[in-house]
């Protein structure tokens, strides 16, 4: 659940940064499939279920990964309005817009790369892929009217595009196997965790048992019977 802060009434915001506060929610939404209206909001409540499912990678912030994150793993996510305090001092996190721009538009690209990479590869072979059979359809062209004869620095720039543009979506499919991999990386990790709670809460119930059954009454009374009868068949040995 995230808290979706009234960004166009915020007084403290200015006109730029309300703008690029929409525009970051809009990217964070295409990039994660979800309808969250505030995504740089740092208002965050989440289920044990879904913390133990999430895993941030970068050190700057946690607000847009997990977002993306979530809406790829098909975790449920939700937004509900809620208002902020005046502006006291300034932001510790960046010291300026475009600071926090540039870092945000890196965290969003790599974890977009991160859970489709084979889409994201592809858009990026289509350009050199395109732009080498324009030209070496160009030189064909010249060609076959006779005057390609001079134009064979066409021929090589189109083939090195076109070579470019086959490796970037070769490099998408390995990235798409390896995010598999990952997958189920993530999976078997989720599963050493719920083991790891299971069993800590496991152990503190048999903690808290124990210590409430030491206080009981019958308990203490069984206890010290024992420990007479024990001190008595001691005395009756050494006799």
């Amino acid at each position: 659940m995230i808290g979706a802060r009234p960004i166009d009434e915020t007084e403290h915001f200015s006109f730029l940064k309300k703008k690029l506060q929409h525009f970051g929610s809009w990217a964070v939404r295409k990039a994660s499939n979800t309808d969250i209206p505030d995504a740089p909001s740092g208002f965050r409540a989440m289920s044990r279920e879904a913390a133990m499912h999430i895993n941030v990678i970068n050190d700057y912030t946690y607000t847009l990964e997990t977002i993306v994150q979530a809406g790829r793993d098909k975790i449920a996510v939700t937004s509900v309005p809620v208002h902020t305090n005046p502006d006291l001092r300034p932001s510790r996190l960046f010291h300026g817009v475009w600071s926090y721009v540039k870092k945000s538009i890196v965290i969003i690209l790599r974890a977009y790369m991160m859970y489709q990479p084979l889409k994201c590869f592809t858009y990026l072979s289509t350009i050199p892929l395109l732009c080498g059979i324009s030209i070496g359809m160009r030189f064909l062209y010249l060609i076959a009217i006779g005057q390609g004869y001079g134009h064979v620095q066409s021929l090589i720039l189109a083939c090195t595009l076109i070579i470019v543009g086959f490796l970037t979506f070769m490099i998408g499919l390995v990235s798409d196997l390896m995010a598999a991999n990952r997958r189920i990386l993530s999976d078997t990790q989720y599963h050493i965790r719920r083991m790891e709670y299971d069993s800590l809460a496991k152990a503190q119930a048999q903690e808290e048992e124990a210590a409430q059954r030491k206080w009981e009454p019958h308990i203490v009374s069984e206890n010290k019977d024992a420990a007479q009868k024990k001190s008595r068949q001691k005395i009756y040995n050494m006799c």
